[in-house]
């Protein structure tokens, strides 16, 4: 838990030196990238808000994930991911969105999603990003890990070029 209290307070320190708003879009992660992120003093200035979107129904209404995404590709996807980071991002009006979605189990794995699958997602004004990952351990293991991730993933984008472009 250390690590994730540590990831937070980068993160919110590196929005802050760069003046940009984040914004949240939680399925498995069920709010926790938020909670960590606003368990940091001074997040008031950087997140926008979290959205805990767990059914299938707020990611289309709510973050304007394309039904025919969920359809062709599960809401257990890269695409899905994608459009959930660039939907919350739009819907805040905030510079970068970032959003989890995945397989925490102990039920709902498949073969070919296993529990533990997970696809984390990061927008910006210029593009946006997903990757995959295959976490080990517990549901709650499944949800640290996943978020641990997301402000990883925050952070390399923080830092590098490709959010200026």
């Amino acid at each position: 838990m250390e690590e994730l209290n540590e990831l937070a307070q980068q993160t919110v320190r590196a929005l802050k030196e760069k003046g940009l708003h984040a914004a949240s879009a939680e399925s498995l992660t069920g709010g926790m990238v938020s909670a960590l992120i606003t368990s940091v003093s001074g997040a008031s200035e950087v997140l926008e808000c979290g959205v805990c979107a767990y059914s299938n129904r707020i990611k289309h209404e709510v973050l304007r994930v394309k039904q025919e995404t969920l359809d062709a590709f599960t809401e257990y996807s890269s695409q899905t991911a994608e459009e959930m980071a660039q939907g919350v991002r739009l819907l805040a009006g905030a510079d970068i969105g970032v959003a989890t979605t995945g397989i925490a189990g102990p039920l709902g794995g498949t073969e070919e999603k296993p529990v533990g699958s997970v696809w984390i997602g990061v927008a910006w004004a210029h593009g946006s990003r997903a990757e995959g990952f295959r976490f080990q351990g517990d549901r709650q293991a499944v949800r640290r890990q996943s978020a641990t991730q997301a402000l990883k993933m925050v952070l390399a984008l923080l830092s590098s070029e490709e959010l200026l472009k």
